[in-house]
């Protein structure tokens, strides 16, 4: 069998025995109406558990629209239209509106980044700025301790509507909803203290309910209230399948609904090699993003099997601390045991690739250079299948395997 995986915004390619195949996790299959823009109008015009928009807002109010920055999927430039649509409806004027992109911890964005997220006609009609960790109010304390340390110009606006993309998160549960203001427009301090519960047992991908991550950032909106959420579900070519709209928490459940019908992906056994790929660009970018499709991957391998995580990763680590952690450390498990002493933003992607590698070993396919790669104790390739090769060489002839084209985004649900 040949396949052909995403890798940054070209292809990689390897062969496999057919025979040697138990697993390709592909979307499941489901019954999609609208799409693309014709959804988000749909989802406008039907919140959940809300007013339309133009009901909710009024003339003369400041308000912010809070998107994702370049490293996620989300395709604002189809979705902001809309709901500057609905805004104008109301009599709200364009000088108004703010386009905030909720940077995290990452990098700030160049105009021209910004105005390929946004498209043209938003970038020249309406402000349009990023997140700065160095400006922000404090607006109280969540129950388990996290500051409510927020940008300013969210803290300020009279009305806050949240865009995102649903997709699974390692720790957090789910992408979407509430995380558009923690951790996308949280300080360092604020992140870190909500982030340090990714230690806790039901901090995991999938998990909604229990998880304590995701508890600690609803929280946050007792103090910063969301207005209205837009979120949309992406298909593996990155277009809009599904949107939801409305409230911040039950229109944001209804996608994460649909997200398990599409992406959660049952799987009779653990592989001995799993080939992963984050999915190309944007989610390959950089180490930093591309390690989400390796935790997927670890719920798909055997222990003591392989991953191989094909992902370009063209900026590098792409974050400093996480960066640092690497170089510091001397062997995985120095990050695993650090983790727990002193948790810090961006330390905690170091120690999650670190808890993959106690389950398994990975090779990685990439444009790191190759002691970059070795320095977080993956085996480095320049190519797939010589990458797939050794791992059968290793593992031996009959190795089961289970390949995952859109590592980013399904997650794989073993039953064993």
């Amino acid at each position: 069998m040949n396949f052909e995986l995403g890798f940054g915004k070209a292809k990689a390619h390897f062969s496999v025995k057919e025979e040697n195949v138990i697993g390709v996790l592909q979307p499941n299959a489901v019954s999609v109406g609208s799409t693309g823009e014709e959804e988000v109008k749909r989802a406008l015009h039907s919140p959940i558990a809300s007013e339309r928009l133009k009901y909710i807002v009024n003339r003369g109010e400041k308000i912010v629209i809070i998107t994702s920055d370049i490293t996620r999927p989300m395709p604002s430039r189809l979705v902001i239209p809309g709901i500057i649509e609905e805004l104008k409806e109301a009599g709200v004027r364009l000088e108004d509106i703010t386009v905030v992109f909720a940077l995290g911890s990452h990098r700030k964005h160049t105009e021209e980044e910004k105005k390929y997220l946004v498209g043209e006609q938003v970038y020249s009609s309406v402000k349009c700025i990023d997140s700065d960790m160095d400006d922000f109010v404090h607006m109280g304390t969540t129950s388990s301790g996290t500051p409510v340390d927020i940008f300013r110009a969210v803290a300020e606006a009279d009305r806050r509507i949240c865009i995102g993309n649903i997709e699974y998160h390692y720790f957090a549960g789910y992408s979407g909803g509430a995380k558009a203001i923690m951790p996308g427009v949280s300080t360092r301090a604020a992140i870190q203290a909500n982030h340090s519960k990714m230690v806790m047992e039901e901090a995991k991908a999938g998990e909604m309910v229990k998880n304590p991550v995701r508890r600690d950032i609803d929280e946050v909106v007792d103090f910063v209230p969301i207005d209205f959420i837009l979120n949309v579900v992406l298909d593996e070519n990155k277009n809009i399948i599904k949107a939801v709209a409305g409230h911040y928490i039950k229109a944001h459940r209804e996608g994460c609904d649909f997200l398990d019908k599409l992406y959660k992906v049952k799987i009779s056994e653990r592989a001995d090699i799993v080939v992963v790929s984050a999915g190309g660009y944007p989610k390959d970018i950089n180490l930093y993003q591309a390690q989400k499709a390796l935790d997927n991957a670890k719920h798909a391998v055997r222990d003591g099997g392989v991953i191989i995580l094909v992902a370009s990763c063209k900026e590098g680590y792409g974050e400093e601390v996480f960066e640092h952690w690497i170089k510091r450390s001397s062997a995985p498990s120095e990050l695993t045991n650090e983790i727990q002493r002193n948790f810090e933003l961006g330390g905690h992607k170091a120690a999650a690739i670190a808890m993959v590698l106690n389950k398994c070993s990975i090779y990685m396919v990439s444009d790191l250079d190759v002691q970059s790669v070795r320095k977080i104790y993956m085996k480095p390739y320049s190519e797939l299948q010589q990458a797939f090769n050794d791992a059968v060489g290793e593992l031996g002839e009959n190795s089961s395997v289970i390949v995952m084209p859109y590592g980013g985004s399904t997650l794989p649900d073993a039953e064993k």
